[in-house]
């Protein structure tokens, strides 16, 4: 009789994991510039590591057992591996810190980071597999985060050199995301109006699209970096002209210039996402539609939009995600965000505070993609 491997996606992620275990759980070092010794976890809590091995070779044996259970006990050890990590992350910063001076830093080693990564990978294989009711698979995906929230919240990570950078800026960081969500709404709102309205035209008008979409082809292959640049001449020289114009914040560098780039580069996938879905709605539909008496204007609002609405989201989806990393380059000409801080670190050499600018950025992400994905479930639950 041959056994099987039913979850190969498992395997390979439990035997990466255990070729991890090579790699730093946690840095040491007596400064925040210093960039210190790495400890691995058997050297941390030596007399742990067979309880550590347990969980790998227990999903090793479940990625061999093809029931439904088996996907169910998956999903759970994934979860508490994930929050067993964050917990030993803090309680390894703690530990270090009661024999280390105030000012020594314990940051999260490579080997922690690959753990968590392979771990969340695990989880969300087992949800995959589980179920495929969009809903269901965001609510599992959510609820994975609870654990480690309440670890966060309870102040065990609080020696690692993360939260005490945080907690050095804490007003910073507040404004850095003031000023992150400033220029996130500040483009998707025009951006947003004027893409649905140069969308609406295109569809009304096939014979334009092609011009229009060579001109926002053209904008999105340039680099942001370079289009920031282009646009601080014209507007320091439109300001110049115009002195009134400062008077409304308008200048060279800072935000302006930031939210038009941002702006130009949202309309291309707008613009595509409107009329690609009013394309796909069917003829037939429409004859129907028009043989029950509607309007045109009817047909449009109750018929076309809530049908196309699905695709006009997903693009707004990736519009989205797409500008709350591009401002992190925006700082570059004196927009803020959190590209301050991240670019503020790179310059003075400091991990910790690179870092405090780039994970608010991917959690923002995440957060963004997240509630765009839990609102196309619920119209294909409706739709259904």
């Amino acid at each position: 009789m041959s056994i099987r491997c039913h979850n190969r996606v498992l395997l390979l992620l439990v035997l990466i994991g255990l070729a991890a275990a090579m790699l730093p759980f946690v840095n040491y070092a007596p400064n925040r510039l210093v960039s210190g010794e790495s400890r691995a976890l058997w050297q941390i809590w030596p007399q742990t590591a067979a309880l550590w091995l347990s969980v790998p070779l227990a999903l090793v044996v479940l990625s061999f057992i093809p029931k439904r259970g088996a996907l169910i006990v998956t999903l759970l050890l994934a979860e508490l591996l994930f929050a067993v990590l964050h917990w030993a992350a803090g309680q390894a910063a703690t530990d270090l810190a009661q024999g280390g001076s105030t000012v020594a830093r314990t940051s999260m080693g490579s080997g922690l980071w690959l753990w968590m990564a392979l771990a969340l990978l695990a989880a969300s294989d087992a949800i995959r597999r589980l179920t495929v009711n969009p809903v269901w698979r965001w609510l599992l995906h959510a609820q994975i985060w609870l654990l480690p929230v309440l670890i966060l919240q309870s102040g065990q990570l609080d020696h690692l050199s993360l939260l005490k950078e945080y907690a050095n800026r804490k007003d910073v960081f507040n404004d850095a995301l003031a000023q992150h969500l400033t220029l996130l709404f500040a483009t998707l709102v025009p951006a947003l109006l004027i893409g649905v309205l140069l969308g609406l035209w295109c569809y009304r008008h096939p014979t334009r699209q092609s011009p229009v979409f060579a001109v926002l082809n053209v904008i999105q292959t340039v680099p942001s970096v370079a289009l920031f640049g282009l646009l601080i001449a014209p507007l320091a020289g439109l300001v110049q002209e115009f002195p009134w114009l400062r008077s409304l914040g308008i200048a060279g560098t800072g935000i302006t210039p930031a939210l038009i780039a941002l702006i130009l580069y949202a309309l291309l996938p707008l613009v595509r996402g409107v009329v690609a879905g009013l394309n796909q709605v069917p003829h037939e539909v429409l004859e129907s539609a028009a043989g029950q008496g509607m309007s045109a204007r009817q047909r449009f609002l109750q018929v076309r939009l809530p049908l196309a609405l699905p695709l006009l989201l997903r693009s707004l989806r990736v519009v989205t995600v797409q500008t709350v990393g591009m401002a992190v380059i925006a700082a570059l000409i004196g927009a803020g965000g959190f590209g301050a801080l991240v670019f503020q670190g790179l310059l003075s050499s400091a991990l910790d505070l690179v870092l405090l600018g780039v994970i608010p950025v991917i959690a923002l992400a995440v957060i963004v993609d997240a509630l765009f994905g839990l609102w196309i479930a619920l119209l294909k639950v409706k739709e259904a």
